[in-house]
């Protein structure tokens, strides 16, 4: 089974923040594939069902971003998975807005959310879909930034960030992460660093 885990803040106040982008992946891949994420189970919001014939567990962890590891970690443990079984989706403020980039494993490059997971697992093993929120423009302040309700100029194009996100996990489920990595890691219109 496929461990797909969004991450975000719990509570109506994060819910349309660049921090909570991982969540609105986590609830149009329930909305496309008719499962409900509506159960408890080690303190995150999970629901089953399958995603390209292939048995998946979604889930949003309630334990605010870092602490995703918290949650992550004794689920994947109860339900017996492996870090290759998981595919954690996250904001990336190092990627430009509208970027998306696929990753089998690394650093959590200063990322406190799976900064948590990777030590909770003890592993940096595991497929991440990072979406890219970098407004382009030095900040003042980061925390107040991701926490903040997304511009109403960049909604649609968040909509469609949540929605690649959400092709990026089918196609990781039904092609592979190589195979997805070559359709998916794209340089967003505008921005001049390709990223490895």
């Amino acid at each position: 089974m496929f461990l797909v885990v969004g991450l975000g803040n719990p509570g109506g106040e994060y819910e349309n923040t660049p921090h909570n982008l991982g969540f609105r992946v986590i609830d149009l891949l329930a909305e496309r594939h008719a499962i409900r994420v509506n159960r408890k189970d080690s303190k995150a919001l999970t629901g089953v069902g399958e995603i390209a014939g292939r048995p998946v567990m979604l889930a949003k962890p309630q334990t605010y971003m870092n602490l995703s590891g918290t949650s992550v970690e004794p689920l994947m443990a109860k339900h017996y998975l492996a870090a290759d079984d998981l595919i954690l989706v996250y904001d990336e403020l190092d990627l430009a807005w509208g970027e998306m980039k696929i990753k089998p494993h690394g650093s959590a490059a200063g990322h406190h959310g799976p900064e948590s997971v990777i030590a909770s697992l003890g592993t940096a093993d595991f497929v991440r879909v990072r979406l890219g929120i970098n407004p382009g423009h030095k900040l003042r302040d980061g925390a107040e930034y991701l926490l903040s309700p997304i511009s109403r100029s960049r909604r649609e194009q968040a909509e469609e960030l949540v929605g690649r996100g959400a092709d990026a996990v089918a196609s990781i489920i039904a092609e592979g992460v190589e195979k997805s990595m070559t359709k998916f890691n794209r340089r967003a219109p505008g921005s001049k660093t390709e990223e490895q």
